[in-house]
């Protein structure tokens, strides 16, 4: 497909007018696009690999249903509202949401930056402001996505605190895959239902429902203009800790001038350092399902540290 008929894509997929295109990669049966709209505006965009045949062209034969993106389509829409949702707090600045459709998602670009000790602890303190806009239930009234799995938004039920949730809802699907796929043993399969036979116990103080991100790791936040901004959201009213545990699992930059600027604005409460773990449980298993038992341990590691606490 030449830069031309791309441009011609994406803007009968937006109704947005194109000037320019750029591929940058591609993710999860997605293209990542560089694209330039016709005032200048530079944006980014993900966009289904599947090919439209232009109007005025008839297919040869219907494309089989398997070939047809639609969940890739729901985790658009699921993105989209995560950010929308996420800017309404006006705490850590978001992308702005150009176009979204069952086949692609347009972004507003951000420009690049560096993770300076100020922005760092400006981000924290933004992160308890996005935490502390709350959410109505833990869940959220969309179907989720993270990375390419779905992901059960299904608000508590009345009564059901965060720990069963989390059990229910985070942990127990992913702990079914994982074993069902054989990216975990049996015995692994056990160690975690430890867990979540004892999350009443293990899952500290009880809090409200926190706006979070919800896959809060380091290259979900991009650094531009002296100031964090989070991106690709699986977002949902969930505990604020559990963006935090993920800011840490995989080594975000600066991450003590990050916890610095929260704690100023929003103290965590007593023994939140021990719970990272258990926060932490739910992004090991979704990445033992994607990417097999190569996180095994990570995710054996995590349930004997919980357990320990």
């Amino acid at each position: 497909m030449t830069f031309t008929s791309a441009a011609r894509r994406i803007a009968r997929q937006t109704g947005l007018s194109v000037r320019a295109v750029r591929a940058v990669g591609s993710q999860h049966g997605y293209q990542h696009l560089m694209i330039t709209l016709a005032g200048g505006q530079r944006a980014f965009a993900k966009v289904t690999a599947h090919e439209e045949a232009p109007a005025e062209e008839a297919p040869a034969e219907e494309t089989p249903a398997e070939e047809a993106p639609a969940e890739i389509g729901a985790a658009f829409a699921a993105e989209a509202n995560g950010l929308r949702w996420l800017a309404e707090a006006d705490a850590v600045p978001v992308p702005e949401v150009l176009a979204v459709t069952d086949t692609a998602l347009v972004i507003s670009m951000i420009p690049p930056g560096h993770a300076s000790p100020s922005a760092s602890f400006r981000f924290g303190a933004e992160l308890a402001r996005l935490h502390a806009a709350g959410g109505r239930d833990f869940g959220a009234p969309w179907r989720g996505f993270i990375a390419s799995l779905p992901l059960d938004n299904t608000p508590a039920s009345a009564g059901q605190g965060w720990p069963q949730w989390y059990a229910s809802r985070r942990l127990l699907p992913y702990l079914r895959r994982a074993v069902d796929s054989g990216a975990l043993r049996p015995e692994d399969g056990r160690l975690v239902d430890t867990v979540i036979d004892r999350i009443d116990s293990l899952a500290g103080p009880a809090e409200p429902p926190s706006r979070i991100h919800g896959d809060c790791w380091a290259g979900n936040v991009l650094w531009s203009g002296d100031r964090g901004w989070l991106i690709d959201p699986a977002a949902h009213g969930g505990h604020r800790e559990t963006d935090l545990a993920m800011l840490a699992l995989f080594g975000a930059p600066n991450l003590d001038r990050i916890l610095a600027g929260y704690n100023d604005t929003a103290p965590l409460a007593a023994g939140w350092r021990s719970r990272i773990p258990l926060h932490q449980l739910h992004p090991l298993l979704v990445h033992a399902c994607l990417f097999g038992s190569s996180y095994r341990e990570g995710v054996r590691s995590a349930a004997r540290s919980a357990l320990s606490m």
